[in-house]
Protein backbone atom coordinates (compact mmCIF):
# COMPACT_ATOMS: atom_id res chain seq x y z
CA UNK A 1 0.00 0.00 0.00
CA UNK A 2 2.80 2.31 0.77
CA UNK A 3 4.50 1.87 -1.93
CA UNK A 4 1.46 3.11 -4.30
CA UNK A 5 0.88 5.57 -2.62
CA UNK A 6 3.78 6.67 -2.46
CA UNK A 7 4.66 6.64 -5.89
CA UNK A 8 1.20 8.17 -6.97
CA UNK A 9 2.03 11.44 -4.56
CA UNK A 10 5.87 11.61 -5.77
CA UNK A 11 4.31 12.14 -9.20
CA UNK A 12 1.59 14.66 -8.06
CA UNK A 13 4.56 16.72 -6.48
CA UNK A 14 6.36 16.90 -9.63
CA UNK A 15 2.88 18.22 -11.28
CA UNK A 16 2.45 20.19 -9.10
CA UNK A 17 5.55 22.09 -8.95
CA UNK A 18 5.35 22.11 -12.88
CA UNK A 19 1.96 24.11 -12.64
CA UNK A 20 3.42 26.36 -10.34
CA UNK A 21 6.61 27.31 -12.20
CA UNK A 22 4.60 27.77 -15.52
CA UNK A 23 2.29 30.08 -14.08
CA UNK A 24 5.13 32.27 -12.55
CA UNK A 25 6.98 32.13 -15.67
CA UNK A 26 10.13 33.27 -13.60
CA UNK A 27 11.28 31.61 -10.42
CA UNK A 28 12.11 27.66 -10.08
CA UNK A 29 11.94 24.66 -7.11
CA UNK A 30 15.31 23.85 -5.15
CA UNK A 31 15.16 20.39 -3.79
CA UNK A 32 16.27 20.11 -0.58
CA UNK A 33 16.18 15.95 0.13
CA UNK A 34 16.88 14.22 3.38
CA UNK A 35 17.48 11.12 4.05
CA UNK A 36 17.53 9.20 7.87
CA UNK A 37 19.66 6.42 8.69
CA UNK A 38 15.75 4.94 9.60
CA UNK A 39 14.59 5.05 5.78
CA UNK A 40 12.64 8.30 6.31
CA UNK A 41 12.94 10.89 3.36
CA UNK A 42 12.07 14.60 3.45
CA UNK A 43 11.96 16.10 0.05
CA UNK A 44 10.75 19.45 -0.01
CA UNK A 45 10.59 21.64 -2.97
CA UNK A 46 10.63 25.66 -2.16
CA UNK A 47 10.18 28.57 -4.27
CA UNK A 48 10.70 32.36 -3.49
CA UNK A 49 10.52 35.48 -4.53
CA UNK A 50 8.76 34.66 -8.47
CA UNK A 51 7.05 37.29 -10.50
CA UNK A 52 3.95 36.00 -9.80
CA UNK A 53 4.50 33.79 -6.47
CA UNK A 54 5.86 35.26 -3.82
CA UNK A 55 6.89 31.74 -1.76
CA UNK A 56 5.52 28.58 -2.48
CA UNK A 57 6.53 24.92 -0.71
CA UNK A 58 5.07 21.59 -2.16
CA UNK A 59 6.67 18.75 0.29
CA UNK A 60 6.58 15.17 0.10
CA UNK A 61 7.75 12.73 2.81
CA UNK A 62 7.88 9.29 4.11
CA UNK A 63 8.24 9.03 7.44
CA UNK A 64 8.97 5.58 9.67
CA UNK A 65 8.73 5.86 13.39
CA UNK A 66 8.91 2.92 16.33
CA UNK A 67 5.86 4.59 17.89
CA UNK A 68 3.17 7.47 16.79
CA UNK A 69 3.73 11.22 17.39
CA UNK A 70 1.32 12.77 20.38
CA UNK A 71 -0.85 14.53 17.91
CA UNK A 72 -1.51 10.84 16.16
CA UNK A 73 -2.40 9.01 19.69
CA UNK A 74 -4.41 11.77 21.16
CA UNK A 75 -7.07 11.33 18.56
CA UNK A 76 -6.44 7.08 18.29
CA UNK A 77 -5.01 6.28 21.76
CA UNK A 78 -5.59 2.68 21.04
CA UNK A 79 -2.41 2.69 18.76
CA UNK A 80 -0.63 4.26 21.31
CA UNK A 81 3.20 1.92 21.58
CA UNK A 82 2.43 1.06 17.77
CA UNK A 83 5.23 1.72 14.63
CA UNK A 84 4.08 3.40 11.70
CA UNK A 85 5.06 4.53 8.30
CA UNK A 86 3.40 7.32 6.49
CA UNK A 87 3.65 8.97 3.57
CA UNK A 88 2.31 12.98 2.46
CA UNK A 89 2.40 15.76 0.18
CA UNK A 90 1.80 18.96 1.51
CA UNK A 91 1.96 22.39 -0.21
CA UNK A 92 1.20 25.56 0.40
CA UNK A 93 1.09 28.63 -2.64
CA UNK A 94 1.64 32.40 -1.39
CA UNK A 95 1.08 34.88 -4.36
CA UNK A 96 2.24 38.26 -4.85
CA UNK A 97 -0.75 40.14 -5.31
CA UNK A 98 -3.44 40.20 -3.15
CA UNK A 99 -6.48 39.26 -5.91
CA UNK A 100 -4.68 35.86 -6.11
CA UNK A 101 -5.57 33.51 -3.63
CA UNK A 102 -3.24 31.32 -0.67
CA UNK A 103 -3.81 27.28 -1.77
CA UNK A 104 -3.18 24.82 0.65
CA UNK A 105 -3.21 21.14 -0.08
CA UNK A 106 -2.35 18.23 2.07
CA UNK A 107 -2.93 14.20 0.79
CA UNK A 108 -1.59 11.71 3.42
CA UNK A 109 -1.66 7.93 4.18
CA UNK A 110 -0.97 6.27 7.39
CA UNK A 111 -0.01 2.22 8.02
CA UNK A 112 -0.13 1.65 11.55
CA UNK A 113 1.87 -1.84 12.76
CA UNK A 114 2.06 -3.68 16.00
CA UNK A 115 4.89 -6.09 15.39
CA UNK A 116 4.52 -7.61 12.11
CA UNK A 117 1.01 -7.12 12.49
CA UNK A 118 -0.76 -4.21 9.83
CA UNK A 119 -3.60 -2.94 12.19
CA UNK A 120 -4.61 -0.23 10.80
CA UNK A 121 -4.41 1.99 7.32
CA UNK A 122 -6.46 4.97 6.65
CA UNK A 123 -6.03 8.40 4.31
CA UNK A 124 -6.80 12.03 5.18
CA UNK A 125 -6.17 15.55 3.95
CA UNK A 126 -7.67 18.04 0.95
CA UNK A 127 -7.49 21.28 -0.15
CA UNK A 128 -8.62 24.98 0.66
CA UNK A 129 -8.42 28.65 -0.65
CA UNK A 130 -7.99 31.62 1.40
CA UNK A 131 -8.64 34.90 -0.63
CA UNK A 132 -7.90 38.00 0.40
CA UNK A 133 -10.31 39.50 -1.96
CA UNK A 134 -13.54 37.91 -3.00
CA UNK A 135 -14.55 36.68 -6.51
CA UNK A 136 -18.13 34.86 -6.96
CA UNK A 137 -16.05 33.40 -10.34
CA UNK A 138 -13.51 31.98 -8.39
CA UNK A 139 -15.25 30.54 -5.06
CA UNK A 140 -17.58 28.56 -7.53
CA UNK A 141 -15.05 27.11 -9.42
CA UNK A 142 -12.82 26.04 -6.77
CA UNK A 143 -15.85 24.34 -5.17
CA UNK A 144 -17.56 22.99 -7.97
CA UNK A 145 -14.26 21.13 -9.17
CA UNK A 146 -13.69 19.74 -5.95
CA UNK A 147 -17.54 18.22 -6.01
CA UNK A 148 -16.91 16.82 -9.31
CA UNK A 149 -13.77 14.57 -8.22
CA UNK A 150 -15.72 14.09 -4.77
CA UNK A 151 -19.17 12.72 -7.06
CA UNK A 152 -17.67 9.67 -8.82
CA UNK A 153 -17.06 7.82 -5.43
CA UNK A 154 -20.82 8.99 -3.89
CA UNK A 155 -22.95 11.90 -3.80
CA UNK A 156 -22.77 12.20 -0.08
CA UNK A 157 -18.62 12.68 -0.06
CA UNK A 158 -18.58 16.34 -1.41
CA UNK A 159 -21.10 17.74 0.82
CA UNK A 160 -19.39 16.08 3.83
CA UNK A 161 -16.34 17.00 2.84
CA UNK A 162 -16.97 20.59 2.53
CA UNK A 163 -18.76 20.45 6.19
CA UNK A 164 -15.37 19.22 7.33
CA UNK A 165 -13.32 21.86 5.83
CA UNK A 166 -15.35 24.72 7.26
CA UNK A 167 -15.63 23.42 10.75
CA UNK A 168 -11.05 22.77 10.53
CA UNK A 169 -10.40 25.75 8.70
CA UNK A 170 -12.01 28.31 11.62
CA UNK A 171 -10.04 30.36 13.71
CA UNK A 172 -11.60 29.87 17.23
CA UNK A 173 -10.36 32.55 19.18
CA UNK A 174 -11.12 34.85 16.24
CA UNK A 175 -14.96 33.65 15.30
CA UNK A 176 -14.00 33.78 11.69
CA UNK A 177 -12.98 31.12 8.82
CA UNK A 178 -9.59 31.28 7.49
CA UNK A 179 -10.76 31.21 4.20
CA UNK A 180 -13.44 30.00 1.68
CA UNK A 181 -12.87 26.12 2.35
CA UNK A 182 -12.82 23.41 0.22
CA UNK A 183 -12.96 19.53 1.09
CA UNK A 184 -11.04 17.57 3.71
CA UNK A 185 -11.09 13.90 4.94
CA UNK A 186 -9.85 12.07 7.74
CA UNK A 187 -9.44 8.51 9.10
CA UNK A 188 -10.70 7.72 5.38
CA UNK A 189 -11.06 3.64 4.46
CA UNK A 190 -14.08 3.69 3.06
CA UNK A 191 -15.00 0.86 0.50
CA UNK A 192 -11.50 -0.93 1.27
CA UNK A 193 -7.93 0.45 -0.11
CA UNK A 194 -8.33 0.41 -3.99
CA UNK A 195 -12.02 2.33 -3.37
CA UNK A 196 -10.37 5.00 -0.76
CA UNK A 197 -7.29 5.12 -3.48
CA UNK A 198 -8.62 5.59 -5.95
CA UNK A 199 -11.13 8.40 -4.54
CA UNK A 200 -7.50 10.10 -3.03
CA UNK A 201 -6.40 10.11 -6.71
CA UNK A 202 -9.13 11.86 -8.37
CA UNK A 203 -10.16 14.57 -5.29
CA UNK A 204 -5.42 14.71 -5.24
CA UNK A 205 -5.57 15.42 -8.81
CA UNK A 206 -8.15 17.54 -9.13
CA UNK A 207 -6.59 20.36 -7.31
CA UNK A 208 -4.06 21.44 -10.29
CA UNK A 209 -7.48 22.02 -12.24
CA UNK A 210 -9.06 23.47 -9.32
CA UNK A 211 -6.60 26.57 -8.81
CA UNK A 212 -4.24 26.95 -11.70
CA UNK A 213 -6.88 29.08 -13.51
CA UNK A 214 -7.71 31.31 -10.37
CA UNK A 215 -4.10 31.61 -10.16
CA UNK A 216 -3.74 32.62 -14.09
CA UNK A 217 -6.79 34.59 -13.90
CA UNK A 218 -5.38 36.78 -11.02
CA UNK A 219 -1.85 36.92 -10.71
CA UNK A 220 -1.46 40.42 -12.78
CA UNK A 221 -4.08 41.96 -11.34
CA UNK A 222 -3.03 45.53 -10.44
CA UNK A 223 -3.30 46.55 -7.04
CA UNK A 224 -2.60 48.75 -4.52
CA UNK A 225 -0.39 49.73 -1.73
CA UNK A 226 -3.62 49.65 0.69
CA UNK A 227 -4.52 46.31 -0.62
CA UNK A 228 -1.05 44.83 -0.18
CA UNK A 229 -1.24 45.98 3.46
CA UNK A 230 -4.66 44.03 4.03
CA UNK A 231 -3.39 41.36 2.27
CA UNK A 232 -0.37 40.56 4.79
CA UNK A 233 -3.14 41.79 8.31
CA UNK A 234 -5.00 38.58 6.76
CA UNK A 235 -2.18 36.61 6.13
CA UNK A 236 -1.88 37.06 9.97
CA UNK A 237 -5.14 35.23 10.22
CA UNK A 238 -3.11 32.32 8.72
CA UNK A 239 -0.36 31.98 10.49
CA UNK A 240 -2.16 32.55 13.62
CA UNK A 241 -3.88 29.37 12.99
CA UNK A 242 -1.25 27.29 11.61
CA UNK A 243 0.76 27.80 14.66
CA UNK A 244 -1.85 27.10 17.10
CA UNK A 245 -4.91 24.82 15.42
CA UNK A 246 -3.03 22.97 12.37
CA UNK A 247 -2.74 19.36 13.12
CA UNK A 248 -0.22 18.78 10.54
CA UNK A 249 2.42 21.07 12.30
CA UNK A 250 1.81 19.87 15.40
CA UNK A 251 2.35 16.45 13.73
CA UNK A 252 5.47 17.52 11.50
CA UNK A 253 7.38 18.96 14.79
CA UNK A 254 6.09 15.89 17.28
CA UNK A 255 7.33 13.06 14.65
CA UNK A 256 10.23 14.75 13.92
CA UNK A 257 10.61 16.43 10.89
CA UNK A 258 13.20 19.32 10.29
CA UNK A 259 11.51 22.40 11.82
CA UNK A 260 12.23 23.79 8.27
CA UNK A 261 10.27 21.89 6.96
CA UNK A 262 7.29 21.94 9.17
CA UNK A 263 7.86 26.19 9.14
CA UNK A 264 8.02 26.16 4.82
CA UNK A 265 4.08 27.00 4.56
CA UNK A 266 5.03 30.52 6.54
CA UNK A 267 3.92 33.29 4.06
CA UNK A 268 7.53 35.15 3.91
CA UNK A 269 5.60 38.82 4.52
CA UNK A 270 2.82 39.12 7.26
CA UNK A 271 1.53 41.81 9.40
CA UNK A 272 0.22 42.32 12.69
CA UNK A 273 -2.30 45.79 12.83
CA UNK A 274 -4.53 46.24 15.91
CA UNK A 275 -7.69 47.18 14.65
CA UNK A 276 -7.15 47.37 10.92
CA UNK A 277 -9.20 49.98 9.21
CA UNK A 278 -12.06 48.19 7.11
CA UNK A 279 -14.64 50.60 6.03
CA UNK A 280 -18.65 49.34 5.50
CA UNK A 281 -19.14 48.28 2.08
CA UNK A 282 -15.97 48.03 1.07
CA UNK A 283 -14.13 44.81 -0.95
CA UNK A 284 -12.38 44.58 2.50
CA UNK A 285 -15.20 44.23 3.99
CA UNK A 286 -17.71 42.00 1.58
CA UNK A 287 -14.69 39.01 2.46
CA UNK A 288 -16.03 39.13 5.86
CA UNK A 289 -19.57 39.42 5.23
CA UNK A 290 -19.71 37.53 1.43
CA UNK A 291 -16.78 35.13 1.54
CA UNK A 292 -15.72 33.83 4.94
CA UNK A 293 -19.02 32.49 6.42
CA UNK A 294 -20.08 28.97 4.51
CA UNK A 295 -22.05 28.44 1.57
CA UNK A 296 -23.22 26.32 -0.95
CA UNK A 297 -21.07 27.78 -3.87
CA UNK A 298 -21.92 25.16 -6.41
CA UNK A 299 -25.83 26.07 -6.49
CA UNK A 300 -24.46 29.19 -7.82
CA UNK A 301 -23.41 30.84 -10.96
CA UNK A 302 -20.78 33.05 -11.84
Amino acid sequence: MIKRVRAHLQDLQMRICTMVETEDGHAKFISDDDVSPNGSLSAPRIMTNGASVEKAAVNFSHSIGSALPKAATDRRPEFAGCGFQAVSMSLIVHPVSPFAPTTHANFRFFQVDRGDENVAWWFGGGYDLTPYYGFEQDAIHWHQTAKNACDPSGTHVYPMMKARCDDYFFIPHRKEARGIGGIFFDDWNEGGFDASFKMVREVSNSFIDAYQPILARRKAQAYTEAQRAFQLFRRGRYVEFNLVYDRGTQYGLQSGRRTETVMASMPPQVAWHYKFPIEDGSDEAKLYTDFLPPRDWTNLHA
